[in-house]
């Protein structure tokens, strides 16, 4: 009887080792990102601000796989730091575009070390990060 319940069982969810390893692999940027004033979620928009450069809302969230709810008590609060700018879009106003500063732009190079830093924190080859990665990526297109 048991062995009809095996596919419920903690250790059988693909969920979980995703779960408990993506907060564990967070909770390692902690005190990298304590050091820039900022929480992780602000730093994987910086990351992506820092590339594209300037974008809107929808943009940005469609990198993330944020929503609009999500993202902006975060983009507020990176706006009153001095991070970046919104601005409604003059050719459709219904775009938020998002802008560095200069102090945003500058911050860039504080933030350099940090994935150097935290590949020191992962117990894996890199070939061995760069199977993970692929595995994870095609994970997030079936999704998106």
């Amino acid at each position: 009887m048991e062995s009809r319940y095996e596919a419920l069982k903690l250790d059988k969810q693909l969920c979980f080792p995703l779960y408990a390893c993506s907060r564990s692999v967070i909770r390692e940027y902690k005190p990298f990102l304590d050091q820039l004033d900022l929480t992780y979620t602000q730093y994987i928009a910086m990351l992506v601000l820092w590339e594209k450069g300037t974008m809107t809302v929808k943009e940005l969230g469609e990198q993330l796989y944020l929503d609009s709810g999500t993202l902006t008590p975060l983009l507020k609060k990176l706006e009153h730091k001095g991070l970046i700018t919104r601005k409604r879009s003059s050719e459709d106003e219904r775009n938020l575009i998002l802008t560095l500063t200069k102090a945003g732009m500058n911050m860039r190079e504080e933030a350099l070390s940090i994935p150097e830093q935290l590949a020191k924190t992962v117990p894996l080859e890199h070939d061995e990060a760069e199977t993970l990665y692929k595995l994870l990526y095609k994970i997030l297109e079936k999704q998106g």
